[in-house]
């Protein structure tokens, strides 16, 4: 019997199924990959190597070796800043955790009018940005409207906070800001309890437990995950801490609030860069030093908190 005679284009597609696929899915990922090269990779080696160099932008970079490092590890207002920050970190931090936590629980009991209150909880994720520090600044003012509340309540002028005034009550006065902005911690939180399965609660019931004992033994290690997340998140949120400080201190000369109670890292770095601290102005490599000293700060703590998630994060699958 004669050969079947093939179509003289079937040699021609020599490639795999896999291979084409393979192929169009890494050209549909090519605008991202060359944009994260060209806008993310590109400008942290560039800051890896300016780091180690004397560079205003105006002049060419000049090698220095260590001396930024160096001098960065002996200046007063770097551990002030670092200080600063690491305040925020551990106050703000574990208030915004139980305060999210403890409302999503109260959303989760499916009262009457839940949809409306996590409608509440959720709107000031729309009015964010420079308006809302705007608005929590007259908000906090020696004669704004929580010190009038203060006053309508019998509390003395004299007792009333001075807020972003008093070098006291300035991160107080952020970490209160902060809260504001809880409603998208809110819902994660939310998102989590619904995955938590309802059988759980049931054999729990069957055993007599209570509803403290539910919440401290089902609810929260199967919640664990989420507050890992979210832990995470919120820490590397709180050290690159900087428009709510560098809008409430304004332009002056002052930068920093009242005896540099709101310097936070990452202002202290804009301030080095662009020349708002009375040094030199650019001090692009200084500045770039900072970065990579908070970028190895944010690595060990995340490193950290992974090794530490072993003993009380509780995942599903693991079958714990």
């Amino acid at each position: 019997m004669a050969q079947a005679i093939k179509h003289p284009t079937e040699h021609k597609n020599f490639w795999r199924p896999a291979t084409r696929e393979a192929i169009t899915g890494w050209l549909f990922a090519a605008p991202w990959i060359i944009g994260f090269a060209l806008f993310t990779v590109g400008p942290m080696l560039f800051s890896a190597y300016t780091s180690f160099t004397n560079y205003s932008i105006t002049n060419d970079p000049v090698w220095i070796g260590t001396e930024n490092y160096t001098n960065l590890f002996n200046d007063e207002r770097f551990y002030q800043s670092l200080g600063n920050t690491f305040w925020i970190v551990l106050v703000k931090i574990p208030i915004v955790t139980l305060a999210s936590i403890g409302i999503a629980l109260l959303l989760n009991m499916d009262l009457p009018g839940g949809q409306f209150y996590r409608t509440v909880f959720y709107l000031p994720q729309v009015l964010a940005g420079v308006a809302a520090i705007f608005l929590w600044k007259w908000i906090l003012a020696p004669d704004g409207l929580f010190n009038n509340f203060l006053g309508l309540i019998g509390i003395p002028e004299s007792a009333r906070p001075g807020w972003f005034y008093d070098p006291m009550w300035t991160k107080p006065g952020i970490v209160i800001m902060g809260m504001w902005w809880i409603g998208g911690n809110i819902l994660i939180y939310l998102a989590g309890l619904k995955g938590v399965p309802n059988s759980l609660y049931e054999a729990a019931e069957i055993d007599g437990a209570s509803s403290w004992q539910k919440v401290v033994n089902i609810t929260l290690p199967m919640l664990s995950p989420t507050i890992f997340f979210q832990v995470i998140t919120g820490i590397i949120g709180a050290f690159q801490i900087f428009s709510t400080a560098f809008i409430i201190t304004g332009k002056d000369s002052n930068v920093g609030g009242p005896d540099g109670s709101l310097l936070f890292y990452v202002l202290y770095l804009y301030n080095r860069a662009f020349g708002r601290t009375g040094q030199a102005t650019l001090q692009m490599g200084y500045a770039s030093a900072m970065a990579w000293v908070l970028f190895g700060i944010i690595l060990l703590i995340t490193v950290f908190q992974l090794w530490l998630a072993k003993r009380w994060v509780h995942y599903e699958t693991e079958g714990r």
